[in-house]
């Protein structure tokens, strides 16, 4: 029978990898057009708040995947910031 860590464990390699292709995707194709800048931001403070909950409550699976996932999904919403940056520098140089 599957204990409750174990379980916990299994959920969060489920979730984490999630994040992987999407990573892989925008690191190969540079493309954050299709990123929402305020999901992404909401949802990293979200991540970064299941890890201290996580870390207050000594879970490790929630500290393992929100360790992982927070650095994952960071990946994203800086790229995005990046690329949003860029794209206000074109503008203003044709300008």
């Amino acid at each position: 029978m599957l204990d409750i860590t174990t379980l916990g464990y299994v959920a969060a390699f489920c979730t984490t990898c999630s994040f992987v292709p999407q990573v892989l995707h925008i690191l190969k194709t540079g493309d954050t057009a299709s990123i929402s800048l305020a999901m992404y931001s909401l949802f990293v403070f979200g991540v970064f708040l299941w890890f201290v909950y996580g870390v207050a409550m000594v879970d490790w699976p929630i500290i393992v995947a929100n360790a992982i996932t927070l650095l994952l999904a960071c990946m994203i919403l800086v790229l995005k910031i990046r690329d949003l940056f860029r794209t206000r520098n074109a503008i203003k140089a044709k300008a």
